[in-house]
């Protein structure tokens, strides 16, 4: 029976089991050689990488702090995205309203045509070309400003 056989058999105590006997000490002493002392200062560690190459590997990494920024990113962007289609809504939703509650603006004629027909068929589509290029700036300056967080140097 080996000795991890003796060690596994059923009923047999931890104390029981046989000690390997010591190891026989070093027959040649190393005092003649001292040892080096290696110096160890965090400080000097954490300089190393900077800030920006921190933040890119935990971005990279998906950690918690990588993972707080995208979040903090997309909610910027949904954000942007909720109020301007709350202008979009109230800039375009709001006209039927208005002509219902002054019947005679609705009434009213520019250049032999309707005002409705007007603001709903024509200015429209200006007006969403314009709300969508200020999504688009405003977007682009959201991404800059979370890239600028990014790559900022270490103060």
């Amino acid at each position: 029976m080996t000795e991890a056989d003796e060690r596994d058999v059923p009923g047999r105590t931890a104390e029981s089991a046989p000690v390997p006997a010591p190891r026989a000490a070093d027959p040649a002493p190393r005092a003649a050689q001292p040892r080096r002392r290696a110096r160890i200062v965090l400080a000097e560690v954490s300089r190393s990488g900077s800030r920006a190459d921190r933040t890119r590997s935990e971005l990279a990494q998906q950690t918690r702090v990588g993972e707080a920024l995208v979040r903090g990113l997309v909610r910027a962007q949904l954000a942007l995205a909720l109020r301007l289609s709350l202008l979009v809504l109230v800039g375009l939703g709001g006209l039927p309203w208005l002509f219902a509650i002054a019947p005679a603006l609705g009434r009213t004629t520019v250049l032999g045509v309707n005002l409705p027909w007007l603001l709903l068929g024509v200015a429209a589509f200006p007006f969403l070309i314009a709300v969508g290029w200020a999504y688009v700036r405003l977007a682009e300056r959201n991404e800059q400003d979370f890239t600028d967080l990014v790559q900022r140097p270490e103060r």
